[in-house]
């Protein structure tokens, strides 16, 4: 049943015929994840927020930064003042606009070791990550698992979107077998526009109604791309899936097994990132013992340090993020020394 407190919220998408009543119903019971909050992530999230998705896991291994602000739409100065981790601020400006569904914010990076926990009873995932080795992991997940996902991605004047169906449409591996090699143009490289963020964004967010609803045959089944400076827009054929692909083809899932992930991943920003499961971190003991060597300020989710020319964000699981270098010896050297081996 929907109560008339929820149908006067959704009226306007009830009318849509093509979703009506009963399509509105489908969106309330649905649990999809996004995973990255980042720009595309934040504007999906956003979108299907309102839309009355009933469940929604958010999954980013971020804090807030002003530079953010220009695209990223679910934050504001004071999240990036306090550095909260965007899952959090995410899922409160979702409470603050629609308290009719539920958020799950996870605080954490998606990997071989924790995708089961975090997606397990998802029936959608939403990309919003920005790089490879996590979708090439989210393409295995969602082969394996028979569970749709869709990869949205933004940089520059540039957006591309695709919807992988498992077993009815080609997945990410049919159309790309390997991840991009050498040089890659990242946001931090080559800038985004917001206007093709929120763009590529509403086509990902509009997939997935349609997914959510069971419009099958309104899914779009090409790999779709504009720019929207040049004016230029592309379409490939994603209908069927490749004959011989190494996930769908074949269920090869070496990125689901962690083959040749590094324990030390860069992740933009000239920055590293370091990861350390199972080592609960105390802010505030941390926190004294950091205080004579930088600056130091830490809230309920992340740990901020200062020693010039670097800045550590560790977070409780003793995660950390190391800015100010790409070098991961330099990082791990500055992990052991001020956090320990």
């Amino acid at each position: 049943m929907i109560g008339l407190e929820h149908e006067e919220r959704y009226s306007r998408q009830i009318l849509f015929s093509a979703i009506g009543t009963e399509g509105q119903k489908r969106l309330r019971s649905a649990r999809i994840a996004v995973v990255g909050c980042g720009a595309t992530g934040s504007v999906v999230s956003g979108l299907l927020a309102r839309a009355g998705v009933g469940k929604l896991v958010i999954i980013d291994r971020d804090y807030v930064e002003a530079t953010n602000l220009q695209r990223q739409s679910l934050f504001d100065e004071a999240d990036a003042a306090e550095s909260i981790p965007k899952a959090i601020a995410a899922a409160r400006k979702i409470a603050a606009f629609n308290s009719d569904i539920v958020v799950e914010p996870c605080v954490d990076d998606l990997t071989p070791a924790n995708i089961d926990s975090l997606l397990g009873r998802v029936q959608l995932v939403l990309d919003g990550t920005d790089n490879f080795e996590t979708r090439y992991l989210l393409n295995d997940y969602s082969i394996k698992n028979s569970i749709p996902w869709i990869y949205t991605a933004a940089v520059g004047s540039y957006g591309v979107t695709l919807n992988v169906l498992p077993g009815r449409t080609a997945c990410l591996a049919c159309i790309f077998p390997d991840p991009p090699q050498g040089t890659v143009e990242t946001c931090e490289t080559a800038g985004v526009l917001g206007p093709v963020v929120n763009m590529i964004a509403a086509i990902g967010a509009a997939e997935a109604i349609k997914i959510l609803v069971g419009a099958e045959e309104k899914i779009r089944r090409t790999l779709l791309s504009f720019d929207i400076w040049e004016n230029e827009r592309g379409e490939v054929a994603a209908r069927n899936p490749r004959p011989g692909c190494r996930a769908c083809g074949n269920h090869d899932f070496i990125h689901l097994a962690g083959e040749g992930r590094p324990h030390i991943t860069l992740c933009g920003r000239n920055s590293v990132q370091i990861h350390e499961r199972n080592r609960p971190i105390d802010f505030r003991e941390i926190g004294k013992r950091l205080h004579p060597h930088g600056t130091v300020r830490h809230n309920d989710f992340v740990l901020k340090f200062w020693r010039d020319p670097y800045e550590m964000t560790l977070f409780p699981d003793g995660r950390a993020i190391i800015k100010g270098t790409t070098d991961t010896a330099i990082a791990r050297s500055l992990y052991a020394r001020y956090v320990g081996n």
